[in-house]
């Protein structure tokens, strides 16, 4: 199967990479063409110069990038993919976006005779370099059950959770439970760091019990020591969780405590940690409570 690639990111480039080790023939396109090139030398894949290039003998073509924006840029504007994709392929977008692009990327893919499906992954850089991504997927059952191989590659869970949009609302409950985690993982942490408990057996401890989870196996340690120069920015989470605001003001509902994240989010950033883990939540969490002390 011949598969093309569009963003070569912190999650696309090794996503890409496990599609070679897979057998895919696979071909990818970077606006850094040398990122791509280096992708190319390091895989043993083709990269193209073009997103038209990258794309027309595609079977599946697969995007990762950065925003709404860009989404539209590498796949509805006069250069982007479905200018040039052949009628019966398949587009998969791997962004995490609004649900109502994915909408509009569904019905701009039947205009042209392509297939269309909305895939947001979580699990990470780690998850994307050791190809054990979950991807929550929106489109049609048949369409998801020929991706199979392709999600294979790079995933260890592809769940389909309804119609065209229905995988990006899925990934915006990711978000809003990896804010939730966070905030009690920062307020507990605070505590623990007052009452002198040692950081490293606190989670040796609580890890395999009901307050368990990714976060506290993966951060805690980090958080206590003050290190957030790793993992999923928190520019992006401000993104993502202005899409989960966004959605829920369409549902007609309030989400109190990711208004409070997102905010305590922007803030981080405006002070200059926007490039930082978004584990960084601790230090707006510690500093609302030294304020109520």
């Amino acid at each position: 199967m011949n598969v093309s690639f569009i963003g070569l990111g912190v999650m696309g480039y090794p996503m890409a990479g496990h599609l070679v080790k897979a057998g895919f023939t696979v071909t990818v396109y970077n606006r850094t063409e040398a990122k791509a090139k280096a992708w190319a030398e390091q895989f043993g894949g083709h990269y193209a110069a073009t997103v038209e290039e990258c794309v027309r003998h595609a079977e599946v073509v697969l995007t990762c990038v950065g925003n709404d924006d860009d989404v539209r840029c590498m796949t509805t504007s006069a250069s982007g993919a479905l200018a040039f994709m052949q009628p019966g392929a398949i587009l998969v977008d791997h962004t995490t976006t609004s649900a109502l692009l994915a909408e509009e990327l569904a019905a701009a893919a039947q205009h042209v005779g392509v297939r269309f499906m909305d895939a947001p992954v979580s699990g990470g850089q780690a998850g994307a370099e050791n190809g054990v991504l979950t991807i929550m997927c929106g489109g049609e059952k048949a369409l998801f059950d020929q991706l199979q191989p392709v999600f294979d590659a790079y995933g260890r869970s592809s769940v389909l959770m309804g119609a065209v949009g229905q995988g990006q609302r899925a990934k915006m409950v990711n978000q809003i439970c990896i804010a939730g985690v966070l905030n009690g993982l920062s307020e507990g942490l605070i505590l623990a760091e007052n009452a002198g408990l040692d950081i490293a057996t606190l989670v040796a401890c609580l890890k395999n019990g009901a307050a368990g989870s990714w976060q506290m196996e993966n951060r805690a340690q980090t958080m206590a020591e003050n290190q957030f120069d790793f993992g999923f920015a928190i520019d992006w989470m401000i993104k993502d969780l202005g899409f989960c605001l966004d959605e829920a003001e369409r549902q007609g509902i309030r989400l109190p405590m990711t208004e409070k994240t997102a905010q305590a989010y922007r803030a981080l950033s405006a002070q200059g940690d926007g490039r930082m883990d978004t584990s960084v939540l601790i230090k707006a969490v510690k500093n609302d409570s030294q304020k109520t002390a």
